[in-house]
């Protein structure tokens, strides 16, 4: 028998790294961001339109105004016939549109 002379064909270290680096990539999905900013948009678009609202509070008292400015934790609320009043936001159960009857 005659003794052949056999190549071992290995991938360099290189690209095996390479080929992991890649799969770990298309697995690893970013988290999504901590703020989409949607309670500002809706908060500016009423603003701006001078929409009447109606705000729902925790205890079930309604309010009905417009908002005229906003912050991190309270809403500015302008009423008619009635003081202007500030909601703190953890008080309010929800809000929305007023009708136009």
């Amino acid at each position: 028998m005659e003794s052949v002379n056999r190549k071992l064909i290995r991938p360099s270290l290189n690209e095996i790294k390479d080929q992991r680096d890649r799969r770990n990539n298309h697995q690893k999905k970013s988290a999504p961001p901590d703020q989409t900013n949607a309670e500002n948009f809706y908060y500016m678009k009423q603003m701006q339109a001078k929409t009447p609202m109606v705000f729902v509070l925790k205890d079930g008292e309604t309010l009905e105004g417009i908002i005229e400015w906003y912050d991190k934790t309270c809403l500015k609320i302008n009423r008619e016939g009635a003081p202007n009043l500030l909601i703190f936001k953890p008080n309010i159960k929800y809000m929305y549109k007023a009708s136009n009857d």
